[in-house]
């Protein structure tokens, strides 16, 4: 997934967007075989409300066929939150009989930062749809979970550009016993980033999530001290793969992972976009290899040099 680009499959289906009053769907009638982007354009020829968007898609779509869902746009997510956007799911709810997959904030950046993203409170879509398999959002600001139960999710991603110690602790506090795959992009101080590695503790242990076979704690500035604190989480040993790309990783992350637990039970290793030096890149190439864990170290940086003194950025935080 990639914040350059709408999602173009979502949930193993192919994405169709709803689109402008314009746009014409009396000829597509299979409306579970596609997964519906609903969005709209603020600055487009075709000027609509959110919700007029959505009342026309209630109208034109069989919501008891839908089974993935994408809210796009919802008009300047930078000064109006998702709020209105969640309403409209939320009053939809019995009518989505066969939602199993949500994602919440599907922007790119030539509509919007993802530090400009303003979301809301995203607990009553996991309360109101029991069933669902795969919840994702994009957007840190202002963003809300609680801690929930649910016994069907399968995949939990939250992409920001600062994530909130709020809800990293609310997942940490979630039971959510059929959890396969979690990503969080932890991001930067300065974009709304308080998560610490305090907060990551209690989903690093792994007593609540005994599904989990995928972790992702991505886009961190202090991805050294997440590297660290996954060295010795037990969490890892039950996982088949594990991602701390995109994060300002340096020689001393990379060697605490490597002094911490085997790694060798992994299919792979993801610390593309890293700071680590040549030798160890070597270090670690060489250390996976011999453990047979394929390892991804694309993307190497330079330190941005300012007054003498060397800065480490993650990948995404505006």
């Amino acid at each position: 997934m990639s914040i350059n680009q709408h999602l173009d499959v979502f949930h193993d289906l192919p994405v169709r967007r709803f689109g402008p009053p314009s746009a014409d769907h009396s000829e597509f009638t299979d409306h579970g075989s596609v997964a519906w982007n609903i969005h709209v354009d603020p600055y487009g020829d075709e000027e609509e409300e959110f919700t007029e968007a959505f009342a026309r898609f209630e109208r034109t779509v069989d919501l008891s066929q839908v089974s993935a869902l994408i809210i796009g746009s919802w008009g300047e997510v930078y000064d109006n939150d998702s709020s209105e956007a969640v309403a409209c799911v939320l009053a939809v709810k019995d009518r989505l009989t066969s939602l199993r997959a949500l994602f919440v904030g599907d922007l790119v950046l030539e509509e919007a930062e993802i530090s400009w993203i303003e979301q809301s409170d995203l607990t009553p879509l996991l309360e109101a749809f029991p069933d669902l398999e795969v919840f994702g959002a994009r957007g840190g600001t202002r963003l809300v979970l609680r801690p929930v139960e649910h016994a069907a999710l399968r995949s939990l991603l939250v992409e920001t550009g600062g994530l909130p110690r709020e809800v990293t602790q609310a997942v940490s506090d979630s039971s959510l016993p059929a959890l396969e795959r979690l990503e969080l992009w932890i991001g930067q101080e300065n974009y709304g980033c308080t998560t610490t590695t305090e907060h990551l503790a209690g989903l690093l242990s792994g007593a609540r999530l005994p599904a989990l076979h995928h972790l992702g704690l991505r886009n961190a500035d202090d991805q050294d001290a997440v590297a660290a604190a996954v060295a010795a989480a037990p969490v890892v040993r039950q996982l088949k793969t594990l991602d701390l790309s995109m994060g300002a990783l340096t020689d001393a992350g990379a060697d605490a992972l490597l002094a911490g637990q085997s790694l060798a039970h992994l299919s792979s290793l993801d610390l593309s976009y890293h700071y680590l030096s040549d030798a160890a890149v070597a270090r670690v190439q060489a250390a996976m290899d011999e453990a047979g864990v394929a390892v991804d170290l694309s993307d190497q940086q330079e330190p941005y040099v300012y007054k003498d003194e060397e800065h480490r950025y993650s990948a995404v935080g505006e």
